[in-house]
């Protein structure tokens, strides 16, 4: 489900997240350039660049100036963290309440995944 509502700087960095906790960028990898990540994206490279600071002002990536940006160590358990948060505070309670009012429990959705 998309969320068009969402600003593109921060549907990128849901992106760049998602390949992080998926593994497609370890810990010590480079994240590609800005003008490779926007020309891939089809996005501005100046909201690639947004989002790239995000990262970079949470921690979890390091610039070497001149050779590029990369995963830094540890930033795997901190988005898993992050986005475990987000999850629980932002995403789940509506979730939860949509379930309530159409009778359907945790339990239930659990036991039917294991079917």
């Amino acid at each position: 489900m998309a969320d068009n509502s969402k600003p593109v700087y921060l549907k990128l960095r849901d992106i760049i997240a998602a390949s992080i906790l998926d593994g497609v960028y370890a810990e010590g990898d480079m994240l590609p350039s800005v003008r490779a990540f926007a020309a891939e994206q089809q996005a501005n490279p100046l909201t690639v660049a947004k989002a790239y600071q995000m990262f970079q002002d949470q921690g979890l990536v390091e610039v070497q100036r001149g050779v590029g940006m990369y995963v830094a160590d540890g930033a795997t358990e901190k988005l898993r963290t992050m986005e475990r948060d987000d999850f629980l505070e932002h995403i789940w309670p509506p979730v939860l309440r949509q379930m309530q009012r159409i009778g359907l429990s945790p339990a239930t959705l659990l036991a039917d995944e294991k079917a």
